[in-house]
C-alpha cells in the first residue's frame, strides 16, 4: 500500500454560512473562518474543507454557482479568501474547496447564453431535448422533487436538471465544457488550494439515449440513477481531468459519488492514482431510508451497519482509499441519529463511542463542524424554521399528495432534514452561541448554553478533547492509518468491534453502540492491557468483560 499525506490526514468540513459571522449580518463568512483557524489548529486536524463560497443566488445554499471564480459578497471578497488560505498554510493547515461541476446555477452566464437560441455557441454547454407527446423528454424525477426536465419557452425545448430547476446540468460530452472546468481548476490551484471535494461527480456522464425508467408504486417519476450515476464516460472524463490538472499538483481529491459500489470505488480512487485520491459513498447513510427514502423516524440497524462498513473496509484494502464520515452538510447529526441525545451524560458518551468506532478504521476521517462537540439535531418547531430546498419541496410534495400527514412530515424533517447540520456553530454561551451579533440566517439550537466550544476546550473529559486524542493517535500510530481490518462478533446486535493489523502491531477497537450492557470475550493478548483510549475513565480490560452502555475503547499490542 502506497503512503500519502492525505491518507494520514484528518479533514474538518466548514460550512461557511453557519461557522462564524464576522460582520453581524447573520451569515457566516470567510473572515469568520479565518478568525477561528486557531481553534482548528488546536483540535489537530490537517485539512479544512470549505463548502461553497462562490458567487451564487443561494437557492441551494451555494451549490448553485453563477461564477466559479468569484466570491459571493455575503461571504467576503477574494482578498478575504487569499488571507484565509495564507493564514491556514502558516498554521500547517491545508485547504480543500468544493468543485460543483455536474451543474451550474441558471444565472451562470453560460446558461444565460445557452437558453437564448438553439444555435447559440453555448447551447451545447447544457443538455437540451425536445419534449415527447406534449410533456418532458422522459419520466425522470429530480432529486429536489418534480420532473428532472424544465421547459424553456424561449426555444421550446427542455433542459435537464437532476437537482433543482435552477440547477441545469452541464453537458460533459462537450469538450469545450471540460476545458472550461479544467481551466477553472488550474486557476484555483494557482491560488494555492490543496484539493477539491467534487460534488456528485459520479453523475457527470449521462446515458445518451436517456430512456424512460421504471416508476415506483404511486410515483409519477422514475429514478434517473441507472442512466446518470456511474455513466458510460465518467472514468474517461476523470482520467482526462487527472492528466490535465490533478496530476500536476499534490492534491487531496475526494469524489462525492452517489450510487457508488465497492467495485466502482476501486476505479474512482484506485491506488495507481489515475483518477481521484478517495471517494465518498452513501450506502451506510441510506440504511435507515426504507421505502420512504429518508422521510421516516427509523434508526439504523447495527448488524446492517457493521456489515456495510466492513464490506467497504475489506473491499478497498490495498486497492483504493476510503473516506470515513458520519456527518456532513447533507446529513442529520449522528449523535441524534445513531447515538443517544436524551441526556448530557449519554449524549457525550455516545458521541465519543461513535467517534472512536469511525476513527479507528482504515480511511481518511472527516469531521463536520460541531461534530467534535457532540452537537445535536436542531430544535425546529414549525415549517417556517426550515431553509433547505430539499426539505421544503419534499414537505409540499408529500403532504399535498396525501402520502404524509403534515404533523408526521414535520417530525420527519426535524429528524432527517439537512438543516439539522446547518444550525450555527455553538462557540460559547453568548447570544446566538457566539456565532453572530445579528439575527442568524437559521435558528440557533437552544442547547448552546450546554453544548459549546468554550466549555469543552477547557474540560479534559469533553467530546472535543476526546476528538483531539483520536486525531493525535492517528498521527502517532501507522496501524490506525494503514492496518488491515477484521470484523469481530458480526452477529452481536450491540457491539461493533474489530482488529487492525500492520507491521507487527495489532489494535483492537470495541464499541458498545447501545444503551444496554453487553458481555465481550476479548481476543487473546488484550486482557490486562491499558487502553490506548477509552470514553470512560475506569475502563479495565479483562478476558471476559461487561461493557456499560455506550462504552468504547481501543487497545494496542
Amino acid at each position: 500500500m502506497k503512503k500519502a499525506w492525505w491518507k494520514e490526514a484528518v479533514v474538518y468540513q466548514v460550512y461557511p454560512r453557519s461557522f462564524q459571522d464576522s460582520n453581524g449580518d447573520g451569515i457566516g463568512d470567510l473572515p469568520g473562518v479565518t478568525a477561528r483557524l486557531p481553534y482548528l489548529r488546536d483540535l489537530g486536524v490537517d485539512v479544512i474543507w470549505l463548502s461553497p463560497f462562490y458567487q451564487s443566488p443561494g437557492k441551494d445554499n451555494g451549490y448553485d454557482i453563477s461564477n466559479y471564480q468569484a466570491i459571493q459578497p455575503e461571504f467576503g471578497t477574494m482578498e478575504d479568501f487569499d488571507t484565509l488560505l495564507s493564514q491556514a498554510h502558516s498554521m500547517g493547515l491545508k485547504v480543500v474547496i468544493d468543485l460543483v461541476v455536474n451543474h451550474t446555477s441558471d444565472e451562470h452566464p453560460w446558461f444565460q447564453e445557452s437558453r437564448k437560441s438553439r444555435d447559440n455557441p453555448y447551447r451545447d454547454y447544457y443538455i437540451w431535448r425536445d419534449g415527447v407527446d406534449g410533456g418532458p423528454p422522459n419520466n425522470w424525477g429530480a432529486s429536489f422533487s418534480g420532473s428532472a426536465w424544465e421547459l424553456d419557452e424561449t426555444t421550446g425545448q427542455y433542459y435537464l436538471h437532476t437537482f433543482g430547476t435552477f440547477q441545469p446540468d452541464l453537458n460533459w460530452e462537450n469538450p469545450a465544457v471540460r476545458q472550461e472546468v479544467y481551466q477553472m481548476m488550474r486557476w484555483w490551484c494557482g491560488r494555492g488550494v490543496d484539493g477539491f471535494r467534487m460534488d456528485v461527480i459520479s453523475m457527470i456522464s449521462k446515458t445518451p439515449q436517456m430512456p424512460d425508467g421504471e416508476c415506483g408504486p404511486g410515483s409519477l417519476y422514475s429514478s434517473f440513477g441507472p442512466y446518470v450515476v456511474n455513466g458510460p464516460h465518467v472514468h474517461t472524463f476523470l482520467q482526462e481531468m487527472n492528466r490535465e490538472v490533478l496530476s500536476k499538483y499534490d492534491l487531496l481529491t475526494v469524489g462525492e459519488c452517489p450510487g457508488l459500489t465497492v467495485e466502482q470505488a476501486c476505479r474512482y480512487a484506485n491506488e495507481d492514482g489515475t483518477e481521484l485520491t478517495m471517494a465518498f459513498q452513501f450506502e451506510h447513510m441510506d440504511l435507515d431510508g426504507g421505502e420512504s427514502f429518508k422521510w421516516n423516524l427509523r434508526k439504523m440497524d447495527l448488524l446492517e451497519l457493521k456489515a456495510n462498513l466492513s464490506k467497504w473496509q475489506y473491499g478497498l484494502n490495498g486497492k483504493a482509499w476510503n473516506s470515513l464520515y458520519w456527518c456532513n452538510h447533507d446529513q442529520p447529526r449522528i449523535v441524534s441519529r445513531l447515538g443517544d441525545d436524551s441526556s448530557p451524560v449519554l449524549r457525550e458518551r455516545s458521541a465519543k463511542a461513535l467517534a472512536l468506532c469511525l476513527h479507528m478504521m482504515q480511511g481518511t476521517p472527516y469531521i463536520f463542524e460541531g461534530e467534535e462537540l457532540g452537537m445535536t439535531n436542531g430544535d425546529f418547531k414549525t415549517l417556517a424554521d426550515f431553509r433547505d430546498v430539499e426539505s421544503l419541496n419534499a414537505y409540499q410534495e408529500l403532504t399535498r399528495s396525501g402520502v404524509m400527514e403534515p404533523e408526521a412530515m414535520l417530525r420527519c424533517l426535524c429528524y432527517k432534514s439537512r438543516d439539522n447540520a446547518r444550525t450555527p456553530m455553538q462557540w460559547n454561551t453568548e447570544p446566538e452561541a457566539g456565532f453572530t451579533t445579528g439575527t442568524p440566517w437559521i435558528r440557533t439550537n437552544a442547547n448552546y448554553t450546554e453544548i459549546n466550544a468554550a466549555e469543552q476546550v477547557t474540560r479534559q473529559d469533553s467530546v472535543y478533547n476526546f476528538y483531539r486524542q483520536l486525531i493525535a493517535l492517528r498521527h502517532t500510530h501507522p496501524v490506525i492509518v494503514y492496518g488491515s481490518y477484521q470484523l469481530l462478533w458480526p452477529e452481536d446486535r450491540q457491539l461493533f468491534a474489530y482488529l487492525r493489523q500492520w507491521e507487527g502491531c495489532t489494535l483492537l477497537a470495541v464499541c458498545n453502540l447501545s444503551g444496554d450492557e453487553d458481555r465481550a470475550e476479548l481476543p487473546q493478548g488484550f486482557a490486562g492491557k491499558a487502553p490506548l483510549i477509552a470514553n470512560l475513565p475506569d475502563t479495565v480490560l479483562e478476558g471476559t468483560m461487561v461493557l456499560r452502555p455506550w462504552e468504547a475503547f481501543a487497545v494496542l499490542v
